[in-house]
């Protein structure tokens, strides 16, 4: 069956619900043909190369959302760090330090559905002035409008960050204070703005893989061209603290599978890497058909040393 998918994937064909359904019940305990495929794939679309992010939390905490896995809601009391909009010095550092390592995409992120204005004329300066060191300018940056979206494009963005975070059906699950369609719809414009858009899920807060499914579905009708796959560490204080992490097996199938499907996007594993993987085993991600990994730290957590993953890459070529 593997071999006819192949063939499927690699002749842009459709797979069938059989094949699918073929590809979701696959033995997480002899995972490795699945991942020798889904590398396949991923080569053939994307050479051997490995896209590389990064991003920095210039605004921390005091999130409206109660989304159930974040330690930045302010819904919880999660003891994460809470600052306003981090000086210039601080952002000018953390471009240099990720440029001074060969990495190409630095985002600004913000906690918050949305920005004020005054945050929002902030990131526009700070859009430009990202383009003007060499890097490409990505922002996480909440719900915005399409008026929003354009400015940020006359400032240089290139990419826009918007996560839908898991299916339609499950998202009532983990976020009770604004609409999935709210998110379907702030992807939407960022596209029709013309912007790169990153937009994907968490993995391992209860979901099913019909969710999984499902949500692939719904960014391949949306035409996301990169799709970040993020994994659930939970954080002590929110309501997914006693959640058991997902084995490394189930999370290489899902990056796997995500390939399969979406075989033209880009797959980012981003965060949650080092809650799952170990410094010795992470580099089974680069195997699974990822064609981008986030390096550095994440929003409130830390992240694996940047030396290692770019030594990972080194011994990939």
């Amino acid at each position: 069956m593997l071999k006819q998918i192949k063939e499927e994937i690699l002749n842009k064909g459709v797979l069938t619900n059989d094949q699918i359904s073929y590809l979701i019940n696959y033995p997480e305990d002899s995972i490795e043909p699945l991942l020798d495929l889904a590398y396949e794939i991923k080569k053939f679309y994307f050479s051997k190369d490995i896209d590389l992010c990064s991003i920095v939390n210039v605004k921390s905490g005091l999130c409206s959302e109660d989304c159930t896995f974040c330690a930045q809601s302010s819904h919880y009391d999660t003891g994460a760090v809470t600052y306003e909009y981090i000086d210039d010095n601080r952002l000018k550092s953390a471009i240099e330090f990720y440029r001074s390592k060969g990495v190409k995409r630095f985002s600004i992120v913000t906690s918050g559905k949305t920005l004020d204005e005054k945050t929002f004329q902030k990131v526009l300066k700070d859009v430009a002035f990202v383009k003007s060191t060499g890097m490409i300018p990505d922002v996480s940056i909440g719900i915005l409008s399409k008026e929003q979206l354009l400015k940020l494009k006359e400032a240089g963005l290139n990419g826009f960050h918007h996560n839908l975070e898991t299916s339609r059906s499950f998202f009532k699950n983990i976020c009770t204070t604004h609409d999935y369609e709210e998110d379907v719809e702030t992807v939407k414009n960022a596209i029709e703005a013309g912007l790169y858009v990153c937009s994907g899920g968490i993995f391992g807060i209860g979901e099913s893989w019909e969710d999984r499914l499902e949500l692939a579905m719904e960014l391949k009708d949306l035409k996301v061209p990169s799709i970040p796959i993020n994994f659930l560490n939970p954080i002590k204080g929110t309501p997914l603290e006693g959640t058991s992490i997902l084995s490394e097996n189930e999370a290489l199938k899902i990056i796997a599978i995500y390939r399969i499907l979406l075989p033209d996007r880009h797959i980012r594993v981003c965060g949650g890497r080092n809650t799952i993987f170990s410094l010795e085993t992470k580099k089974r991600i680069l195997r699974s058909g990822a064609s981008g990994i986030m390096v550095g730290d994440y929003l409130t957590t830390t992240g694996f040393p940047i030396e290692s993953d770019m030594e990972d890459l080194k011994n990939e070529k």
